[in-house]
């Protein structure tokens, strides 16, 4: 009993000073601590000799880095691939000592990385700096602390964010309120993927409002329905201001992506005008109230050329 005592002791005092160590002196560092190390090691400038091969000799079993090899910043053919020049350190920092027992920190990316996302992010922008950058730093996504790996996965042959037939699930991982939308009866093709966030909206921000890559919400929805652009003799009022006024562009329960059927639609500014205010005890015993309601009368609710269409009924 006693040797079997001894032994556990000794074998756990070797285990501590194994684990004491190995262990990495800056992980208790806060994100603050750590980031002031990393400026350190960038000034120092200690890059390895051998690039990549470095850095595999450790993490060649790592599958998730090993895909890196498969996509766009792995081509070494690429001369703006990160691979093509300093390799790992072009992205993770300079190696330093970072390889003798781990002595050193290096730039981590992702929701398990202590570096605040903007820090991150300044790495990514290194590169991608161009036209379609230009708004990030005012837009929605970076002042609530997106982190570029938040949305794209760069060790891997195709990144989710850049693929069509995954875009839309990589927007809606977040922005779950438009994802409900889009499975309502009435919506733009997004479930199926024949359409995406994307073609609105630009996830990098814009100049323009909720992020539209076009300048304003009528000439976004003028680009696939341009017969409602118009110029009309006789033009309806919110149409010519914002199709959202009356369309959820996301989708809806009610038919053509309204926000509410008519009559209730048209009365919400057609309330004291005449019959369009009367009030339908049951659906369907007349004009007002059967069928498409207002739409039955006045159908060209987009607009009208017709010389007698100033109700835009022709």
């Amino acid at each position: 009993m006693i040797n079997i005592y001894k032994r556990l002791v000794i074998t756990g005092i070797i285990s501590l000073l194994f684990t004491t160590a190995h262990a990495s002196p800056w992980n208790n560092l806060n994100s603050q601590e750590l980031e002031n190390k990393l400026v350190k090691k960038f000034e120092q400038g200690q890059y390895s000799s051998k690039g990549a091969d470095s850095c595999l000799m450790c993490h060649r079993k790592n599958d998730t880095v090993m895909a890196l090899f498969d996509g766009t910043h792995g081509q070494i053919n690429n001369k703006q691939s990160p691979m093509a020049g300093l390799q790992c350190e072009a992205c993770h920092g300079p190696q330093g000592n970072h390889n003798k027992g781990g002595k050193e920190p290096m730039i981590a990316f992702g929701k398990n990385s202590k570096l605040a996302p903007q820090t991150q992010n300044t790495v990514c922008q290194g590169c991608h700096n161009d036209a379609s950058q230009m708004a990030w730093h005012t837009s929605t996504h970076n002042l609530e602390e997106i982190a570029c790996s938040d949305c794209h996965t760069i060790h891997a042959a195709k990144d989710p964010a850049l693929d069509k037939l995954s875009v839309n699930d990589t927007c809606t991982s977040c922005h779950t309120k438009e994802k409900a939308d889009m499975n309502k009866r009435s919506s733009h093709p997004m479930k199926w993927d024949q359409m995406t966030c994307i073609d609105c909206h630009s996830p990098h921000g814009s100049m323009n409002e909720s992020s539209l890559n076009k300048p304003t919400v009528n000439d976004t929805c003028y680009s696939c329905h341009a017969e409602k652009r118009g110029p009309f003799l006789w033009e309806h009022a919110p149409v010519t201001e914002d199709c959202s006024s009356c369309h959820n562009p996301h989708g809806s329960v009610n038919d053509n992506m309204l926000d509410n059927r008519a009559p209730q639609l048209c009365q919400q500014c057609h309330a004291p005008d005449g019959h369009a205010s009367r009030v339908v005890p049951e659906a369907g015993m007349d004009a007002f109230g059967g069928g498409k309601s207002c739409l039955n009368c006045h159908g060209q609710i987009h607009g009208s050329n017709h010389p007698a269409g100033s109700q835009l009924q022709r």
